[in-house]
């Protein structure tokens, strides 16, 4: 039978109890950067779309309804052509469902909305 070691002898080294096994070193302020900006870069499409699409509801807001309304359906078109040209990650939140599918959508949409939005004669909200 082997003797245990004293207590202070002991084998193995007492790790701090805030550094886990699943612990990982600080990240520095470029790495945060550059994370910030892949974010950013993945989400900038739909910000794009989203920027467009306020100034619309801005001008319906004026009571400028047909051309914001316009505005809206050329969002749509815009959405359609950033879906068309990039990939579906470089697209991020466009890219909802397949590319065919999102492509047809935006760009059927934003055509119907731009039809009925230069069409319209009349209604509640002509100018009088």
């Amino acid at each position: 039978m082997v003797p245990a070691p004293p207590p202070d002898e002991s084998p193995t080294e007492m790790l701090p109890s805030a550094a886990g096994r699943h612990s990982r070193p600080a990240r520095t302020r470029e790495e945060r950067r550059a994370e910030l900006v892949r974010k950013v870069r993945a989400h900038l499409p739909f910000l794009v779309v989203l920027l467009v699409v306020a100034v619309a509801f801005g001008r319906i807001a004026l009571q400028h309804w047909r051309e914001g309304t316009t505005e809206l359906g050329v969002a749509l078109l815009l959405a359609g052509v950033l879906r068309a040209s990039l990939t579906r990650t470089a697209a991020g939140l466009l890219a909802v469902r397949s590319r065919r599918v999102d492509i047809v959508t935006y760009t059927l949409f934003g055509l119907v909305l731009i039809a009925v939005s230069l069409t319209i004669t009349g209604g509640p909200l002509a100018t009088r």
